[in-house]
């Protein structure tokens, strides 16, 4: 199980430019999945729109609800952002946000087929965004299938009032469905209160900080040249260590052996 998952509250503070900055940095084999209900940005914005034909999770959605052929037509739907090595892939996301009914009845049928890409030959990890978490039809099945789960938020009080409220619908509906505990990690963009403080604050860990980096954001948003050097690509470099650790941690609790109760002998 390796969905790495990054949603945020009101305003979806960078929770796409932190994806993509991941994406671009890591080492890790990777599907950068848009499933953004409100509708996917990368592919007009920082690929500029040079992409031939409709492609991405619509184009899935449609497919699936048609012939169900997800299998075989999912990587035909995907963008090689370090072609030809196909290591960064993306899904890109919804082009009109009415499509979104035609992929909110299938976010479980995505979180099963994202939690086994890591099984196949080779193996990928999906990052997903999946935007703000108050819009309709939320991603819920992804954010419960994910081994982690990043709230994205800034550090100014304003939006830690909203991500406040979102930490707790989320640990409420963890709860419900029953995903492990640790899964929810706070990720904090640009500049404000310190870690600990929020941390506290919020009762929730802090993984890292995202710089403010004005310049590399926009080349993220708008297309051009990603320097490996800049600020908040350096940032999002190291916070591969981390949610690598709290991979590890998860595929130790699933592989540990169930002890088996033996009854007292009569």
């Amino acid at each position: 199980m390796a969905i790495i998952a990054l949603v945020s509250a009101k305003g979806s503070p960078g929770v796409t430019t932190s994806a993509l900055a991941c994406a671009l940095a890591w080492h890790r084999r990777l599907v950068l999945a848009e499933c953004d209900p409100a509708g996917g940005s990368i592919l007009a914005g920082y690929l500029g729109g040079q992409l031939d034909g409709p492609r991405g999770i619509g184009e899935l959605a449609v497919g699936e609800l048609r012939d169900g052929n997800l299998e075989t037509a999912f990587w035909s739907q995907l963008v090689d952002l370090d072609a030809p090595r196909r290591e960064r892939l993306l899904l890109p996301g919804l082009v009109d946000p009415a499509q979104a009914g035609s992929v909110t009845p299938l976010w479980q049928r995505f979180a099963d087929y994202f939690t086994a890409l890591d099984r196949g030959n080779p193996g990928y990890d999906v990052l997903v965004d999946c935007g703000r978490l108050h819009v309709t039809g939320p991603p819920l099945p992804l954010l419960r299938a994910a081994s982690v789960v990043l709230l994205v938020t800034r550090a100014h009080l304003p939006d830690l009032s909203g991500t406040r409220a979102v930490a707790t619908a989320l640990e409420r509906d963890f709860a419900d469905h029953r995903v492990p505990p640790g899964t929810l990690r706070l990720l904090l963009v640009g500049d404000g209160h310190g870690r600990t403080e929020i941390s506290r604050a919020l009762k929730l860990p802090v993984i890292a900080r995202l710089p403010h980096d004005p310049r590399t954001a926009q080349v993220l948003a708008l297309g051009g040249t990603v320097r490996s050097g800049r600020p908040l690509l350096r940032a999002a470099a190291g916070l591969e260590v981390p949610v690598g650790a709290l991979l590890e941690r998860r595929r130790a609790r699933l592989a540990w052996p169930v002890q088996q109760v033996v009854p007292d002998a009569v």
